[in-house]
Parts: C-alpha cells; structure tokens; sequence
C-alpha cells in the first residue's frame, strides 16, 4: 500500500513547517503548490493553468511530462533501479556515447556527476591536475554554481556572501555592449577590447599559473547575453597561447537551447572541457556531468582521477538521458529551438522593446531571452523593482517568466509552438503596458 498524496493544503503547511528553501530568506516564503505538469504547462494547487516560460531552472528542454522519456524511467526502474559506479550499465555507457557523438571526435569521455555545480568542481579540479597550475579565470557576469569552489567561480552578487578572498580565482570582464564596460561603440570594437582586456589580465596574474579559464558560451543566469562574433574564438586563442585549459559551462545553454546541441557550437571553437546538466535529460532524473578531450583524460590512464560520487551514472537519470537526446533528433526539437528563436521569439520581443520605452535591450538566441527592463533609455538605470510586477501580472494572466534583479528571462521549452509564443507575447505586451 502506498503512502497516500497530500492535499495542496497538506503540501503547503508541510513545506512552510520543514522545507529549507535556496537563495531566500524563509520566512517570507509563498511557494507556489504544483501539482501536474504536461508539454509547456503546469497546473497549481486550485488547477490554475500557467505557460510555463521559465524552463523552471531552465532545464525543462523537452518540455514536461514527455511520454518517451517518462516511458524510459518506467522502464528502467523495473530493471535495474540503480548500482554502484563502478560498474558499468548499459544507459550511462549508452549515454556517454550518444554525448559524444554530438562533439569533435577528440572528446570522447565523459564523467557523470548528479548536477551542473559538481561538474564545474570536477571539471576545475581535472584542470588543476593535468596542468599542475592551480588558477583559475572566469567572467564576472556568470554562474558556475553554488559548492567551494564554483559559487568563487560564479562572478555576480550571489557569491558576495561565500566569497571567502581565497579561492585562486580571478575575474575578468567579458563582453557585454549594451553595457560595456570598454566604452565600444560596436560588437567589433566590444570582442577586441574584451580579448584584449582578458589577455592583459593574464598577463598581470602571471600567465604560467593559470590552469583553466571557465566560460558560458552563453552567458546564462546573469542576464543571458550571448558573445559577439569572434569572441569565443578568441578566447581559445588566449588559451592555447598560454596553455590554459578552456572549459566551457553549457549547464544552461546546452542541449538544444540556443537552437544547437551546444551554445559554443554557433562558433567555430572546440574546448577541452565541457561542463552540463539541466537540458541532458530536462531535469528528469538529477544528473550532469563533464565531457573531456583526449589530451586531459589520457593523463589519467596511468594515475587515478582523484574524484568520485556515489550516484555518477545513475540509471535512471541516465536512461532519461539517452531518451531525452533520441527524441530530440527524432523530433526535430533543436532546430525547432533554433526557428522559434530567429522567426518569432525573437522578433517578438524586438517589438515589445520598440513597443514598451521600459525595455532597455531585448536578446538571446533560441528559446534563450531577456528582456532587460530600465528607468531611462540614455542613463541604462536598472529599473529594479519593474521586473517582479511584470512577471506577477503575467503570472495573473497564465504566463510563468523569471524576473532577475532589472531582467525578464523568457526561457520556453524548445519544444514551444509559434502558438503558444503568440500567447505569450500577448500577455507580456499587457503586462509590461501595466506599468503606465
């Protein structure tokens, strides 16, 4: 007999009584009970329907409820439920492979972990060893995660708190126009100076200490900014100048939601290190992991990796996985991503900025977008408090966004429909008009 389901009320008292919430202060706390989810849609506790433009932390890629994959879970789990990691199974093994095969032929490992913050951790620490260096570079506008060493990788204001002034990390700025800190008039003239301003940062740290330089190809949860051209190829030029490991952190941009497998792919650049989770499998099962070039795993064949975890690999989340990237090519889902993104998300949101004076930038790539929201047009002030009434009054009317800080993320699943993107649009058209 199982245990029996709680009532939407029972939910919310529980949680409010026992459960200790990320990135906020408790007690003011009113989480929002759901209870169902399918395709782009979720219901609440009093069967409210929402489109759900959030990708909840951005990895619902496939969509929720997706019946191939639910279906593989099922299965799975009469199977073979899990096992220790040091055994092979025949999803991870599967899955490994499948990962591979959307990359150059020289990555062809893959180290699994439970999430997206572990594997910048594993990643970082594969660096540090095959290089023996021990510092690391990443971009102030980022995050890489929220354990010791990523949340000092992570370079916005969430790790102001854990940022203990001893973690062998140093920041850089990377490019960013609409708010350049190089005073660039163009996306030429933003790429150079960034590089150059990376570049002289390393020269200043000392080029020899450095082991890796840890980047989002597209920047993610710290305003989702994508690189003007030559940017990322610049950078692995830097990289391999100095011998400095490139691990590029697809988490949130990877699988399919920037319209390609990876969002360092819309450059002609390969990494050494690629960190994911979120999309691998929309969050189904937990799971991450690191993909590796040859280079960096064979200075492990002869000397143990000093690393490990319980679950890496898990069946489950591995059988997600798997199914996750066939329906993807089976569907036509990437490139559903990549369409939505050039043909009607983003010329839709192009117009609410053209539309709504509150609307400093529209950008993104995909079904990858912010809306970044300011006070006056010439002084660029964030209009900050803006953000979270327009995603209430969209909420109010069916739609999920995120509001960051002065920022709309509109983060749908690739598999959205220029219908649903209709939608949406309309309501965050009444939504931002309600600010008079």
């Amino acid at each position: 007999m199982t245990t029996p389901k709680l009532s939407t009320q029972e939910t919310y008292d529980l949680d409010r009584a026992h459960v200790f919430h990320s990135w906020s202060a408790q007690g003011s706390l009113d989480p929002m009970v759901v209870t169902r989810a399918q395709g782009t849609r979720l219901w609440d506790g009093d069967d409210n329907e929402y489109l759900d433009f959030t990708g909840q932390l951005v990895f619902t890629n496939i969509g929720h409820q997706h019946p191939r994959v639910v279906e593989a879970i099922q299965e799975q789990a009469a199977t073979l439920c899990t096992i220790g990691p040091s055994n092979a199974n025949d999803r991870r093994s599967q899955l490994a492979s499948m990962i591979s095969d959307l990359l150059p032929d020289n990555l062809n490992k893959v180290f699994f972990t439970n999430g997206g913050t572990e594997a910048n951790e594993h990643a970082v620490r594969m660096a540090r060893e095959s290089t023996g260096r021990r510092k690391l570079l990443s971009a102030y506008r980022s995050y890489h995660g929220a354990t010791a060493q990523s949340i000092h990788l992570t370079g916005e204001q969430r790790r102001f708190a854990n940022d203990k002034g001893a973690s062998e990390v140093v920041h850089f700025f990377g490019p960013f126009l609409y708010r350049s800190e190089f005073f660039a008039e163009s996306p030429e003239q933003e790429c150079e100076r960034a590089l150059a301003h990376l570049e002289r940062t390393i020269q200043m740290e000392s080029p020899d200490a450095f082991a890796a330089l840890v980047l989002e190809p597209v920047i993610g949860s710290a305003g989702i900014i994508p690189p003007p051209a030559g940017y990322l190829e610049g950078v692995r030029e830097i990289c391999d100048r100095y011998g400095i490991v490139f691990i590029a952190d697809e988490v949130m941009a990877g699988f399919g939601r920037t319209g390609k497998w990876f969002g360092h792919q819309h450059a002609d650049v390969v990494p050494d290190l690629i960190t994911f989770a979120k999309g691998v499998n929309s969050g189904y099962v937990p799971l991450g992991g690191v993909v590796i070039s040859d280079a960096i795993a064979g200075h492990f064949d002869e000397r143990a990796y000093p690393g490990g975890l319980t679950y890496s690999g898990h069946p489950l989340a591995c059988a997600a996985g798997v199914e996750t990237i066939a329906t993807m090519k089976d569907e036509g889902i990437v490139d559903n991503a990549r369409r939505i993104g050039e043909d009607v998300l983003g010329p839709g949101l192009a117009k609410l900025a053209e539309t709504h004076g509150i609307v400093g930038d529209a950008r993104g790539v995909g079904v990858f977008w912010a809306l970044e929201l300011v006070e006056d047009a010439e002084t660029k002030k964030p209009a900050t408090e803006a953000a979270a009434t327009v995603a209430a009054a969209a909420k109010k009317n069916g739609l999920l966004v995120i509001a960051a800080g002065n920022r709309l993320h509109i983060v749908p699943p690739c598999t959205v429909s220029d219908d649903e993107i209709s939608t949406a649009l309309s309501i965050l058209d009444e939504a931002l008009g309600s600010l008079g």
